[in-house]
């Protein structure tokens, strides 16, 4: 610590005093260490990497390809899966022809709901190498039960499925089914 002499001014030549400073900390070097220590933890940290889920989807046909013929899959080899509004799912294993309010069926996302219908429709499949579960989303449906079917497609082992919009006739009977069932249980306050 430095000591400031101060000089006695009486004008009588007495001694001279020395006063002490109150001590003084430079906090320059502390600021300067602190933005260092931010940088090199901004720099070295590793922020949540997103979750993605891997989607093969087919490669585009070349322009000058020929067209393939549209494959007509079998009912008995297929399982359409419509998710709905409010964590709703319902299932169906018919054509146009004849599917209907009451054919189509509802489930839940859980164990005992469409992973075992799921299972049952693999296997009751007459070929169990070309079943296809095919998943059509509502305009209704959340992102969350979208990722869940497609979870389940990894949990039920089933590697052949596709994802394509409602039909209109399906979106019809999807929504005589949701009537139907909101008509029957009213909200209750």
């Amino acid at each position: 610590m430095a000591e400031v002499q101060v000089k006695d001014s009486s004008g009588k030549g007495g001694k001279v005093r020395s006063k002490k400073q109150v001590p003084h900390v430079d906090l320059t070097p502390m600021v300067d260490l602190a933005f260092l220590l931010i940088t090199f933890f901004m720099l070295v940290t590793t922020f949540n990497k997103p979750n993605v889920m891997d989607l093969g989807l087919p490669a585009k046909p070349k322009p000058d390809a020929p067209k393939p013929e549209p494959t007509e899959i079998d009912l008995t080899n297929s399982i359409s899966i419509i998710i709905g509004k409010d964590n709703r799912i319902f299932y169906h294993q018919l054509d146009r022809a004849g599917l209907t309010a009451e054919n189509l069926k509802e489930t839940t996302f859980d164990r005992e709901g469409i992973t075992k219908v799921i299972e049952q429709a693999k296997a009751n499949a007459k070929d169990k190498d070309k079943f296809t579960v095919i998943i059509k989303p509502t305009d209704d449906a959340v992102y969350k039960n979208f990722v869940d079917i497609l979870d389940e497609m990894a949990i039920t082992k089933n590697e052949i499925y596709g994802i394509t919009d409602v039909k209109p006739w399906e979106e019809a009977i999807y929504k005589q089914k949701v009537g139907e069932t909101t008509s029957v249980n009213p909200p209750t306050k």
